[in-house]
């Protein structure tokens, strides 16, 4: 059997079995209750989902938007796999809301809460996230121009990099409280914190990653140190300088949910999560999980996609 037809055949015969498991598992009867021949049934189709999911990743297509197709097919079938299993094995088993809430309560939680997400989602990430992530990475970048023009910064502040990004935020985030107050500009702060050192020692080794033939040839053309960092090493410097942007956005957001929760307003994701858990509701400390999970996929997302148009040349985007 040829790899596509495994895939067409497959992938629909275990999705099917995946939606008939789903309604059998939500009978009154079945759950908390499943038998042998429920599970047997659920290890069945993650066999025939495990195949038909690497007989799919093994597909050569032809045209460039099949390949995108199918590579976005892949890990989005495979992560509703494995909610499908996270939700029969919860509601099979009788596993206690308190310990692990079945996807369809969280998201069924999530709807309901939509207004009280929306708030936390503006404090958490708009205010502190957003703000902090600006001013830590340009502040980074600047130094790093700095460092790079005087040699003796560079080498005391790169040392001094290392030793604070090895900090936890756990310590910084009550002392950054005690300075700028409950409100979301101590949590901006720390943001400021993680993100400034990671911009700035990325920012410093892109630059010094200009060929020396390149540079000599700028010189030969009397090009000055200003007009060489704007046309050649700041080109060069721009993969280093998304990876800095790509690694401090999901900094930055661990950051200001874990300040959260040293003192903030009565609003936030990391004072939802923590107030949440003291009172066992499991499924909405799941619901704000799932919030900054997808905020911070859809943030690195978009650098990701500004860092695909602005580095186009790099070997890394050649087909």
């Amino acid at each position: 059997m040829s790899t596509a037809l495994r895939a067409t055949i497959l992938i629909p015969l275990a999705a099917l079995g995946c939606l008939a498991a789903l309604i059998m598992v939500h009978r009154p009867t079945m759950a908390g209750q499943a038998g042998l021949g429920f599970w047997t049934l659920v290890g069945v189709l993650w066999l025939l989902a495990g195949i038909g999911l690497s007989a799919l990743s093994h597909l050569r297509a032809r045209s460039p938007a099949a390949r995108r197709a199918v590579g976005l097919s892949v890990p989005i079938l495979f992560g509703a796999f494995l909610f499908f299993l996270w939700e029969v094995i919860v509601v099979g088993a009788g596993v206690p809301s308190v310990l692990m809430p079945a996807p369809s309560a969280i998201a069924g939680r999530f709807m309901a809460s939509l207004p009280t997400l929306r708030e936390d989602f503006i404090q958490t990430f708009v205010k502190s996230v957003l703000s902090g992530y600006v001013m830590g990475c340009l502040s980074g970048f600047l130094v790093a121009i700095i460092a790079d023009r005087i040699p003796f910064l560079r080498r005391g502040l790169l040392p001094l990099g290392n030793f604070v990004s090895a900090l936890p935020v756990i310590g910084i985030a009550p002392i950054m409280v005690m300075w700028f107050g409950f409100d979301w500009h101590s949590k901006a702060a720390v943001v400021v914190v993680m993100t400034f050192f990671p911009m700035l020692v990325n920012t410093v080794a892109g630059l010094a990653a200009a060929g020396r033939q390149e540079r000599d040839l700028m010189h030969s053309y009397a090009a000055g140190y200003w007009t060489t960092l704007v046309k050649l090493r700041l080109p060069v410097a721009l993969p280093f300088i998304f990876n800095a942007l790509k690694i401090n956005s999901t900094l930055a957001l661990i950051g200001a949910i874990v300040a959260e929760f040293f003192g903030t307003p009565i609003v936030g994701m990391g004072f939802r999560i923590s107030i949440e858990v003291a009172r066992m509701a499991l499924d909405m400390v799941w619901a704000e999980i799932a919030l900054a999970a997808i905020a911070g996929s859809a943030f690195y997302g978009l650098i990701a996609l500004i860092e695909r148009a602005a580095t186009f040349w790099h070997p890394s985007y050649r087909t």
